[in-house]
């Protein structure tokens, strides 16, 4: 797996244990993702929205799709091709593989193997995510995903943002033990801060632990809080969930996170990797349909105005083709 790590775990420095008054969060919601096509066709495990985690257990996430892990043939690697977003934020982090990314305002470029990308749509834009020529002539291991981050109503109409967040800026961290590490994408964990600027309070955390790892997350009790599993199995919560790749879940009240990896293992899975996010709730209203993200239903019929008469951006000409929109 490519996603920035460190040749010593033992060498970084450490989550602090909890203290003993410390109260773990439980799983309140538990869902296995099911699988559909985004796109231009290509396959993604989606934990939330669903039936079992809306947009209210979410708050302040909106998506989640899971891209992979798949090994594409040649000619099988496809995209998200021009399209628009308002509303909020975009976060697409690749784990394994490449993606070139193309916004209307200029911004973009290649994320690979670690890298994020943070896109605030805000007022409007439009973007393309597709494979590189390579990928798709050659084919390949593709692994990443895509979340939406929520804005509130005072930020919805924000001039857009491009974050390009390399591998080698993310902070990285081990456990208490030096047997997991964590990588702070964005916000800050035990007093340890990532790359990405947010506009409200989000913290994003990819988790590689080993083998029969125990890892004790001290966790702000304000926010909601979400995990899911990206590969392996293992135990979540004081009550020890089994929780396997592509399932999710949304954490009740708390302020540490507790999970331990399973020591069963194979060469595919050698060990437990976990997505957690974390999130301050906005708590307003949400009307949502297709690429727009608003408070009213009046708000989503504006934004489809908006862009059609193309006030969020054009597409370059020289990318124009008869099929992107």
């Amino acid at each position: 797996m490519p996603a920035v790590t460190h040749p010593n775990w033992l060498e970084l420095p450490r989550l602090t244990a909890p203290t003993a008054q410390a109260l773990d969060r439980p799983i309140e919601r538990l869902v296995t993702a099911p699988s559909l096509l985004e796109g231009a066709g290509f396959p993604v495990r989606r934990p939330f929205p669903s039936h079992e985690i809306g947009f209210r257990n979410a708050d302040p996430f909106l998506l989640l799709d899971h891209l992979g892990a798949v090994e594409y043939a040649p000619g099988e690697a496809k995209g998200a091709p021009w399209h628009p977003h308002r509303g909020f934020e975009t976060v697409t982090y690749i784990i394994d593989g490449v993606m070139q990314h193309r916004d209307s305002q200029g911004g973009g470029g290649l994320i690979t193997n670690g890298a994020t990308q943070w896109m605030t749509a805000g007022s409007g834009i439009l973007h393309d995510e597709l494979p590189t020529e390579e990928l798709v002539r050659t084919g390949g291991l593709f692994h990443g995903i895509q979340l939406w981050v929520n804005l509130p109503s005072t930020l919805k109409w924000t001039p857009p943002r491009y974050q390009s967040l390399e591998s080698h800026y993310v902070t990285l961290i081990s456990s208490e033990h030096g047997d997991g590490l964590l990588r702070i994408i964005a916000g800050e964990l035990n007093g340890h801060k990532g790359p990405g600027v947010t506009w409200t309070p989000v913290t994003v955390v990819h988790a590689t632990l080993n083998p029969g790892a125990h890892l004790q997350i001290p966790w702000p009790q304000l926010f909601n809080t979400l995990i899911y599993i990206l590969s392996g199995s293992g135990t979540v919560g004081s009550a020890r969930v089994l929780m396997r790749e592509g399932q999710g879940a949304q954490m009740g009240p708390g302020n540490t996170i507790t999970i331990t990896a399973s020591t069963e293992c194979s060469d595919t899975n050698p060990t437990m990797e976990v997505l957690l996010l974390g999130g301050q709730p906005i708590g307003e209203p949400i009307a949502s349909y297709g690429p727009f993200v608003m408070n009213t239903h009046a708000e989503i019929v504006q934004a489809f105005s908006d862009y059609q008469e193309g006030r969020m951006g054009n597409v370059p000409a020289q990318e124009y083709r008869p099929d992107s929109l």
